[in-house]
């Protein structure tokens, strides 16, 4: 059911105020992450505006923000450069396609698969990244278009705003909450910059340079309806095919996991596939009015909740006031030094990264360590999704290892000569051998048991081993008893199904992961 607010004037005034607070602060990171992707501001602008308002209608969680992120923009940044924006309108298009199959095909509970280890190197990853694509903002074009490093008065000048932003961002909210720290810091940097008549390069600067128009501006009115302007070939899916499920994935975990923890905060229930559906309509309405998409921010969706704003109509409240800077005070954004843009990225850096890992060495295993590293790894040099996609991978991989080695048997000879094998752990692919390992049919007595009550056959590897082993003794010449099997495991053994010991009081019943199930 829609529910816009919750019931009485206070929820709404809550929301309506929060929703004023997070547009104040979207406004700088709109513009940040625009220039991190190399597009022009307004476009990062109208990427927020829309995807606020759509995902705050439609998405499977009250009160979380979503707009232009770091994560996106990261992906971003290399389409545009090397085919222009008109193809990024046409990727984010299908990457919103892509995402709302995802929550048709209720994918979004496949979130709960990616762990901890994964989490920490996805996020340290993130931050690493957004740090290095601040960089670039240390250079300037020459006369003949090569980008040289700052250095001098100019770096002096670009460090010290960095510093006061910063500064002003850590200390604000000690005294005050009324307005939010990185509006603040921002206001007042701009403010200096101006009173001084520093030589600070300023929005307006980097704008001319991305455009060439000494003119340019982020002003505009409304996002118009524009099909992206790309050859409708076999060429171009080829082209932004990869960089789509890339996208995709990308906003899909950082927004299933924003959700994961707001639900955790407020100790409500989001619905993740819900959350999918709104996030792909939202990128895909951005792609057709010259947005650049994106996902749920975790920054701006705790200073939303934190500021009282838990409703719809906070995320509805937060568009429409940017809407309304965009159409009414775009002088003033291109005013801002760029200096304080990346004081704040630098702060979210700060705040991305999670120090905790660093002195988790020692104490968890290395196998988590490793996954964690790796992920931050792949994350800093290729891309998101493939880095958590790896991650998930390898983080199997040990799980499956480590549960391997959990099998095993206790062999003994019973009062009527028989020996009776006890197993204990899980069979499954990666136990096979260890099972295999564990009979000697040559020197077994005529009579085995082979009992299953505290073990699991999890997968077809795992009933082939017992076919295997039934082969074993049935050319030993020796008989095999199996005890404790489930009904499944019953029906689904080829050559051991007639060794089973039927007990329906305590056979267990389980599940194995087969195809012939189906």
């Amino acid at each position: 059911m829609f529910q816009l607010s919750c019931p009485g004037k206070q929820c709404v005034q809550n929301d309506v105020l929060s929703g004023l607070t997070v547009a104040l602060a979207l406004v700088p990171e709109a513009v940040a992450f625009a220039f991190v992707a190399g597009v022009e501001p307004i476009v990062g602008l109208y990427g927020a505006f829309m995807m606020g308002l759509i995902t705050a209608l439609i998405g499977g969680r009250p009160g979380m923000i979503s707009g232009a992120t770091g994560a996106m923009a990261v992906v971003m940044v290399s389409l545009v450069a090397q085919y222009g924006v008109q193809y990024l309108f046409a990727t984010i298009i299908l990457t919103g396609v892509i995402q709302v199959l995802a929550g048709v095909f209720r994918l979004g509970k496949f979130i709960r698969l990616v762990p901890h280890p994964v989490m920490l190197g996805f996020v340290n990853g993130l931050a690493i990244v957004i740090f290095l694509a601040q960089l670039k903002q240390f250079q300037v074009a020459d006369a003949d278009g090569a980008l040289d490093w700052l250095t001098g008065t100019p770096l002096a000048i670009m460090l010290g705003l960095i510093a006061l932003t910063m500064a002003i961002i850590y200390v604000l909210p000690k005294l005050t909450s009324a307005i939010p720290a990185s509006l603040a810091a921002i206001i007042t940097v701009t403010l200096i910059a101006i009173g001084l008549d520093l030589d600070a390069r300023t929005v307006q600067d980097v704008l001319r340079d991305m455009t060439g128009d000494p003119a340019a501006t982020i002003g505009g009115g409304l996002p118009s309806f524009s099909i992206p302007m790309v050859p409708l070939t076999w060429e171009t899916l080829e082209i932004i095919f990869p960089y789509a499920v890339i996208l995709a994935g990308v906003g899909l975990i950082e927004s299933l996991l924003t959700l994961s923890l707001i639900d955790e905060i407020t100790e409500t229930r989001g619905r993740g596939n819900k959350e999918c559906v709104g996030q792909g309509v939202a990128n895909a309405v951005n792609g057709f009015f010259g947005g650049m998409g994106g996902c749920a921010m975790i920054g701006q969706s705790m200073i939303n909740i934190n500021s009282g704003g838990k409703g719809r109509l906070s995320g509805i409240s937060a568009a429409l006031f940017l809407l309304t800077f965009i159409l009414v005070a775009p002088g003033l954004i291109e005013m801002i030094p760029v200096a304080a843009l990346v004081g704040v990225m630098f702060v979210v850096v700060i705040g991305t990264f999670e120090w905790a890992s660093l002195r988790l060495w020692g104490k968890v295993p290395m196998a988590d360590l490793f996954v964690t590293v790796l992920v931050a790894g792949i994350t800093v040099v290729a891309d998101l999704a493939i880095a958590v996609i790896v991650g998930v991978i390898v983080s199997a991989l040990v799980f499956a290892w480590e549960h391997a080695k959990q099998m095993g048997a206790k062999a003994f000879i019973d009062e009527h000569g028989t020996k009776v094998y006890e197993l204990h752990g899980p069979l499954f692919f990666g136990s096979t051998q260890a099972f295999q390992d564990l009979f000697d049919p040559k020197n077994d007595p005529d009579d085995v048991v082979v009992d299953f009550y505290d073990s699991r056959v999890a997968d077809h590897s795992g009933l082939e081993a017992i076919d295997t082993l039934a082969e074993r003794y049935e050319r030993a010449g020796k008989t095999l008893h199996l005890k404790h099997l489930s009904p499944e495991c019953r029906t689904l053994l080829d050559r051991a199904g007639n060794l089973v010991e039927v007990n329906l009081l305590e056979d267990p019943r389980y599940h194995v992961a087969d195809d012939r199930l189906a």
